[in-house]
């Protein structure tokens, strides 16, 4: 065996060395800040649950302020809304009818249409001003039937709304029919009104429904207002409900597959296929663990915690400042348990995981230095001559 001539070229790089960095600069300021503190927690059935718990408390959900009754107002008079008014007398020589027979069909009037101006009054005849915003149409016919009862001749009156301006509600972003949508009486739910906005363009483990309500802002991703039935809210006249895609992103490092060796994959930052993803899930779905360079033992998730899940966790957190403290649980995936830890916790937006080498990595990286440079020694003769 013999070593080829070419391991006398220039080696390639991909860019200048760390020393042509520092030498060439004018001013070098050294760090001078502490290094992190950091806890590090083995992978445990007490660990993952208290973890497992702050994942899930994260998940962005309505509050009860958005959960209460809402419908119930649906049915009310708004400001632009259009109203048909039709008063109806018992007999002829009244207010309305006139006493001559047969000069009109019918014992009503219609009155024409009326739009709820800014004050959110309108005005009938004979009635005068009548404020109807915020009123229910029945109750607005027994105040104008009121206000005729001394004129008219046993008078009827029947109001409904020709036209919903002022009971709408608006849907927009990422759906596939933004529209302004008028709410009937009987009520609309969230999911009912991005229904009629023709559905969510992303998936529902990628949707953030966002509502605008007066000066509250509630916010749920659409996959609990699925599961549950209670942040299925009811909306309300003037809601703005805002829909948008929020992908979480997971990366991985360290000894697993090149970049571009599994399955055309270019990069080491992964989105969520699902809500939940478990920390086995991620790290497969980056190929696995190197076989020549990892070491199983030593598989890292790099995350804050918050302190009362460390508390749980049997941690000492006196020594740390701030609710949200850094932390590194470790796997161990040289025995068994440790492989069904990992399948148990969940990770989360911007989680990393790295996965550290081996100690014989390096000989295992020389080795094959070696074996990509040499040459049977026939061939090495030939190149001799």
């Amino acid at each position: 065996m013999g070593l080829g001539v070419g391991a006398c070229q220039p080696v390639a790089k991909d860019g200048p060395t760390k020393s042509s960095f520092i030498d060439s600069a004018d001013v070098i300021v050294q760090e001078t800040a502490p290094t992190i503190s950091y806890a590090l927690v083995d992978l445990s059935a007490q660990a993952i649950q208290a973890s497992n718990r702050f994942t899930l408390s994260k998940n962005p959900a309505f509050s009860r302020g958005f959960m209460d009754r809402g419908s119930s107002r649906t049915g009310l008079i708004g400001y632009g809304d259009i109203l048909a008014i039709t008063i109806f007398e018992a007999a002829s020589g009244g207010l309305f009818i006139p006493s001559e027979a047969g000069s009109r069909a019918g014992n009503f009037v219609q009155v024409p249409n009326q739009q709820v101006d800014a004050a959110g009054n309108i005005v009938v005849p004979y009635a005068g001003t009548i404020k109807v915003s915020g009123r229910t149409a029945q109750d607005v016919s027994s105040e104008i039937v009121q206000k005729l009862r001394n004129r008219a001749i046993e008078p009827q009156v029947v109001v409904s709304i020709a036209e919903r301006r002022g009971n709408d509600i608006s849907v927009i972003g990422e759906v596939n029919l933004p529209a302004r949508i008028p709410l009937d009486p009987g009520g609309l739910k969230v999911l009912g009104a991005i229904a009629r906005a023709g559905g969510p363009r992303n998936p529902a483990h990628e949707t953030i429904v966002t509502i605008q309500r007066g000066g509250a802002t509630g916010q749920s991703s659409l996959s609990t207002i699925v599961r549950d039935a209670s942040q299925n809210v009811a909306v309300r006249p003037g809601d703005v409900i805002y829909v948008s895609r929020e992908q979480k992103v997971f990366m991985v490092l360290g000894s697993t597959p090149s970049p571009g060796a599994i399955g055309g994959t270019n990069n080491r930052r992964f989105t969520f296929d699902n809500d939940n993803v478990t920390l086995a899930e991620a790290i497969s779905k980056s190929g696995g663990l190197d076989g020549l360079r990892a070491d199983a033992g030593a598989i890292f998730l790099l995350r804050y915690e918050s302190r009362e899940a460390l508390q749980a966790m049997g941690v000492d957190t006196s020594s740390y400042q701030g609710d949200l403290i850094p932390t590194i649980h470790r796997a161990n995936w040289t025995k068994a348990a440790g492989v069904f830890l990992t399948n148990d916790l969940y990770i989360r937006n911007k989680d990393i995981i790295y996965v550290a080498e081996h100690p014989t990595s390096d000989f295992a990286k020389l080795s094959a230095v070696f074996r990509s440079v040499s040459v049977p020694a026939s061939d090495a003769a030939l190149i001799g001559r």
